[in-house]
């Protein structure tokens, strides 16, 4: 399976430490990476059918000083669809407006829904098809922009009907708020005031967040494991929807 990395804050942040631990586990998911950047309403998507170990765009992201409120994360096992670029996470559509970006961890077995010309998949993943399903549904759903509630209560309502066909782990976001959704494994995290340092669980390497943070920083982190090995990480319960606004979960 795949491993997911998201993160949601109240400003700007850098998330090249969490990126870091998670590209750390590319020795098992060596079959893509890919990361997304929201910035207002624009994205900044990098992917690469290559391990994130060698591949000269994870080099790059590394490098970049990109700081975002919003980030996606993905490391490929694959499972459906060859390797190829068209076939790595994340994906993103236009909705209302503004950019939508997924991905996902899990195997779907026999969910081949119809889908009309404005959301198609590119690649052959069982991930995609569910992702251009669920914007499809949402427009669907809603004759004019919903609020974050409202899109909430839509996903608790769709999402069971993929999840029936297998193991469903997702990230979603429109940069506005950030949903994570699990099936099997998935954790969380929030890192507010008083900040420490933490260190990551696969690699040696560590950050004090207190010597690079403000009081009013917030910053919610999502991953399929745990990264680092001193935080009080949650684990989601099977079946559980959690909606990340300003670096907290409100439900």
């Amino acid at each position: 399976m795949c491993q997911l990395l998201g993160m949601n804050a109240n400003t700007p942040t850098d998330v090249m430490f969490s990126f870091t631990g998670l590209a750390t586990r590319a020795a098992e998911h060596k079959d893509g990476f890919g990361i997304a950047f929201f910035e207002d309403r624009g994205v900044r998507l990098f992917v690469d059918p290559h391990s994130a170990l060698v591949s000269p765009v994870a080099e790059m992201v590394r490098r970049y000083p990109i700081k975002s409120d919003n980030v996606i994360a993905h490391i490929r096992k694959a499972t459906q669809g060859h390797i190829a670029l068209e076939n790595t996470h994340p994906f993103m559509r236009e909705l209302w407006g503004r950019y939508w970006v997924f991905a996902h961890n899990g195997d779907l077995k026999g969910f081949d829904p119809r889908l009309h010309g404005a959301f198609r998949a590119v690649g052959s993943t069982d991930s995609e098809r569910a992702f251009c399903w669920l914007m499809q549904e949402l427009a669907k759903a809603h004759a004019s922009v919903p609020s974050t509630p409202e899109l909430t209560c839509t996903l608790r309502e769709l999402l069971p009907t993929i999840a029936r066909h297998g193991t469903f782990n997702l990230l979603l976001s429109n940069g506005q708020a950030l949903w994570a959704h699990a099936t099997t494994a998935l954790y969380w995290l929030e890192r507010r005031h008083p900040f420490s340092a933490a260190h990551l669980a696969d690699e040696d390497l560590s950050v004090d967040f207190g010597a690079l943070t403000q009081p009013t920083d917030r910053v919610a982190v999502i991953a399929t494991e745990p990264l680092t090995r001193d935080e009080p990480w949650t684990a989601f319960a099977p079946g559980e929807l959690r909606v990340f606004v300003g670096g907290r979960t409100t439900d």
